[in-house]
């Protein structure tokens, strides 16, 4: 995880050298517990073993990384599977496919050279948020409000909060632009 965690601070460094901004808003990193990755092997059938829980699950290491805007999503992305030594198993572009639910954020699944899976979440700002809250409902075990309603209006936020960070992306764009401009003249 460590070698992974200072790859990805190497890239926001460079990135932020080069363009004046760190594409990333927060990074956010764990190693399942003990019990956490027992749990997940028997809610998946395979044996509590430590070979099932490094070489069948694929979660052991998480890493959330949190953008301003989509397009960092995707700069942070391509950054990522140029790491020497990391390759990529699994990708899911639940932004450009959300999900049912509303859901969205980009996740790639990664082997580093070692042979440990990483699991790599990357979101927006206000996607982060909304996984949040939906995530508390999820979890929660009991919820008094109607369920129904709830879910209704999470997705209404998700559709709202992706039409608010295209806006957004847009403005930073025509922000972009027009100090280029400047510096052309």
């Amino acid at each position: 995880m460590k070698d992974l965690t200072d790859q990805i601070t190497r890239i926001r460094t460079e990135l932020h050298y080069k363009t004046g901004i760190d594409p990333v808003e927060h990074c956010l990193y764990r190693i399942k517990s003990e019990e956490s990755m027992r749990e997940k092997c028997r809610r998946e059938g395979l044996p509590e073993t430590e070979e099932s829980a490094l070489q069948m699950i694929h979660d052991a290491i998480g890493v959330r990384i949190v953008c301003s805007f989509l397009s960092d999503v995707y700069t942070i992305r391509d950054r990522i599977i140029e790491i020497p030594g990391i390759a990529v198993v699994k990708e899911k572009d639940y932004i450009k496919h959300a999900k049912p639910n509303g859901y969205r954020s980009y996740h790639m699944i990664l082997r580093t050279h070692e042979g440990y899976f990483a699991e790599i979440q990357l979101r927006t700002i206000s996607m982060d948020t909304w996984a949040a809250l939906e995530h508390h409902m999820k979890y929660k075990k009991t919820i008094s409000g109607n369920i129904a309603l709830i879910s209704a209006e999470l997705k209404r936020c998700a559709d709202e909060l992706t039409s608010t960070d295209v806006s957004m992306q847009a403005i930073r764009d025509m922000i972009f632009e027009d100090s280029e401009g400047e510096e052309n003249v």
